[in-house]
């Protein structure tokens, strides 16, 4: 049985909020059990303080052990500052609460547990042909320390998997390196344009075979949220929840437009603090940038490539897939995930006779020297050179300027998308 609210015209309140996480915990039965919460890091939009207060003030007393994991994926850990700021506690709550909070550390081999594996065979079926290496699934061994799991967390358009959440959250949120780089990868084969807003992909099924893995009671919090609102809330079986917030994801996080633009520039938002994930601005938007249009990255704030990857970012630079698949005996080695935020953030494009043939261009307007997004090929523009005020109100004249970028999904209104065929 799945609870829950939502509606594309009105937000739910704090009240219904907290009626429906209520309801979602009595009907988990969760009385004398250890509970592990797994919720997202501080760069997804989601009422965590509202939500962590009201999974306290209702199981604290009434369960044996109230814990949280944060699903980094590959992101660099919180620090206790930033903790607690994501939940909303005050210093020395958590202790007072005997709450622990953990960050996920998918690099460290003796914190993952082997799971399972996914046949090669299996893999290629899922895939299309596109893939055919088996994937050992692991995962963060603390699960297994508790009786039941429950996922917190939003569900938007996604580059990689078509809609975010669900599963998700395990599978890469707190799992080892092979999903983590298999599932971005593959994403990035089948392209970012044709995947985002999608809710029936191959990672989706890859992601849901490998959660079949876990035996462990899971309930799922999946919210759906337009900015800083929550306008739906849904509860229950991972599946089942997440199914109905990807429809409603579906109706409020995707924007229709008539035309292309030839300029866009996609003003990222403060929780974006390296391109690593600021990359989403040009992932919402690339399906309405014209052929030899261009997208422009505006972060001022943003200093860093990546700080887990960016070291092997800067070596290979930033290409199109076709880029990879062509000379592929020289970046095979290369982990997946370094190649899917490469390519996304790249977009769409063709290598023809050692030439690398770019759809639009991608312009960093961030602290990001301009000789480091010349060298790892991406365009640059000073930002404070940068008028907002130019870009807006223009969207006649082929110009869209879009506030807080990253989590909107923008699509043509006759449902057509950039394409490139696999090599």
């Amino acid at each position: 049985m799945t609870l829950g609210k939502g509606s594309q015209e009105q937000p739910l309140t704090d009240e219904e909020l907290a009626l429906i996480f209520r309801q979602g915990l009595e009907e988990a039965h969760l009385e004398r059990k250890k509970i592990l919460v797994i919720i997202p890091d501080s760069t997804r939009t989601a009422p965590i303080p509202l939500c962590f207060r009201t999974l306290s003030s209702t199981l604290l007393g009434k369960v044996k052990r109230l814990d949280v994991l944060i699903a980094l994926g590959t992101h660099p850990p919180m620090s206790e500052a930033e903790i607690d700021a994501h939940l909303g506690t005050t210093e020395g709550e958590r202790a007072r609460f005997k709450v622990r909070v953990f960050n996920h550390t998918w690099d460290r081999p003796e914190e993952l547990q082997r799971i399972g594996t996914i046949p090669a065979s299996e893999i290629e079926e899922i895939s299309h042909g596109l893939l055919s290496e088996q994937v050992r699934v692991k995962i963060n061994r603390r699960i297994f320390d508790y009786d039941h799991l429950i996922i917190i967390g939003p569900v938007f358009p996604h580059e990689v998997v078509g809609f975010s959440g669900g599963y998700k959250y395990f599978f890469p949120g707190i799992s080892g390196p092979a999903m983590v780089h298999h599932s971005h990868w593959l994403g990035a084969l089948i392209t970012n344009p044709k995947v985002s807003g999608t809710k029936r992909t191959p990672v989706r099924d890859m992601i849901n075979r490998a959660a079949s893995f876990v035996e462990i009671p899971t309930t799922l919090f999946a919210l759906v949220m337009l900015h800083h609102t929550v306008h739906g809330l849904y509860v229950g079986d991972p599946i089942a929840a997440w199914e109905r917030a990807a429809d409603l994801s579906a109706k409020i996080n995707i924007v229709w437009v008539k035309h292309p633009f030839h300029t866009v520039l996609a003003a990222a938002p403060a929780m974006y603090q390296e391109l690593w994930t600021a990359g989403k601005c040009m992932y919402k938007l690339e399906p309405v940038v014209e052929d030899g249009g261009r997208v422009i990255i505006y972060a001022p704030n943003l200093h860093k490539i990546s700080v887990t990857h960016g070291d092997l970012i800067r070596e290979i630079g930033y290409h199109t897939r076709d880029y990879f698949l062509s000379q592929w005996d020289h970046f095979k080695d290369v982990p997946g995930a370094i190649l899917a935020h490469s390519s996304h953030v790249r977009g769409i494009g063709t290598y023809r006779n050692k030439v690398e043939y770019d759809r639009i261009e991608v312009i960093l307007s961030t602290q990001i020297p301009e000789t480091t997004c010349r060298a790892i090929n991406l365009g640059y523009l000073n930002p404070n050179e940068v008028d907002l005020d130019h870009f807006a109100n223009r969207q006649d004249d082929g110009v869209l300027l879009v506030p807080k970028a990253g989590e909107i999904l923008y699509r043509l209104a006759d449902g057509s998308v950039p394409d490139i065929d696999l090599l």
